[in-house]
């Protein structure tokens, strides 16, 4: 099976965030950080209802490193929905603001120290007057249908690859003597199944997490973790378990630079239990990890 999270990476445009959008709603009445959202425990929620999360378009969101900017892409769930609102969320004061962003505006993805923004092949990097322009990590990159792409703090990218029959391979590239090396798949213990994608590598290294279809799951894809191992090898691909999968579709796992929550997608029906299901963003304490964690 191919994943419904496969074709959002092709229904966004190559638009990148450049400046602010139009509009600008006030939100200084959501305090806190998280759009001023309560946190969850060990029950994955829906995140911000009504403000992220709707009932018109599927959400994809990613946070800046020092957790003032909130970018949340969206796209259709049917011909029959409205344009996608994509938006920018940033911290004023306690509060917040809302900046609509054009339709098809990607999403950075961060490293974690922030001096670096990926748009899966391509990247800027920070100056003193803001950001450069897009600069391309390669031809060798520029050849996969990369739908998603983390960096670690030692500057290691993993990233997917979209296919038509939905068995792309997760790879990596790490950063050796400052010069980007090429592209290599993980090993069998994360690439295996019917679907592996978005894949999200600890700042640390330690772990990485991604969506996938196997045997013994709990439906259609589930989300699972690898750790890395004393020997520096990857251990077999744990699921996330029931606190997070469902029969229903999860996928692009991410945990919060704070370290504290994993957000994720799953594919819901509408509230009113007719239609298409639609993508709806959750969250769920990234304490999870850390009971998964092999002990050493």
């Amino acid at each position: 099976m191919q994943s419904i999270f496969a074709s959002t990476a092709f229904a966004l445009s190559a638009v990148v965030t450049s400046g602010l959008g139009q509009g600008d709603d006030n939100l200084s009445g959501l305090k806190g950080p998280y759009l001023g959202q309560t946190p969850p425990g060990m029950t994955a929620k829906p995140f911000a209802p009504g403000i992220v999360n709707t009932e018109e378009w599927g959400d994809a969101v990613s946070f800046s490193p020092d957790m003032t900017t909130v970018h949340v892409s969206r796209w259709r769930h049917s011909r029959e929905s409205e344009v996608p609102e994509n938006a920018t969320f940033k911290k004023a004061g306690d509060g917040w603001h809302k900046i609509v962003v054009p339709a098809g505006t990607r999403k950075p993805s961060y490293s974690p120290d922030g001096n670096i923004q990926h748009y899966r092949a391509k990247y800027k990097e920070r100056t003193a007057d803001g950001w450069s322009e897009l600069k391309s990590l390669g031809p060798v990159f520029e050849a996969i249908d990369i739908m998603g792409l983390t960096a670690s703090a030692d500057g290691t990218l993993v990233f997917d690859e979209w296919t038509r029959d939905g068995n792309g391979v997760l790879r990596y590239s790490r950063l050796v003597d400052g010069m980007r090396e090429a592209p290599k798949p993980l090993p069998k213990e994360i690439n295996t199944g019917l679907w592996n994608a978005h894949p999200f590598i600890a700042p640390d290294e330690s772990y990485i997490m991604w969506d996938g279809e196997r045997e013994g799951g709990f439906g259609s894809n589930d989300l699972f973790i690898s750790f890395r191992q004393p020997d520096g090898s990857w251990g077999d691909a744990i699921n996330l378990g029931n606190k997070v999968n469902t029969d229903a579709e999860e996928g692009g796992p991410q945990v919060t630079p704070d370290g504290k929550y994993i957000f994720f997608n799953r594919m819901v029906l509408p509230v009113s239990g007719e239609g298409e299901p639609q993508s709806d963003l959750y969250w769920i304490s990234a304490q999870i990890i850390e009971n998964l964690r092999p002990k050493q």
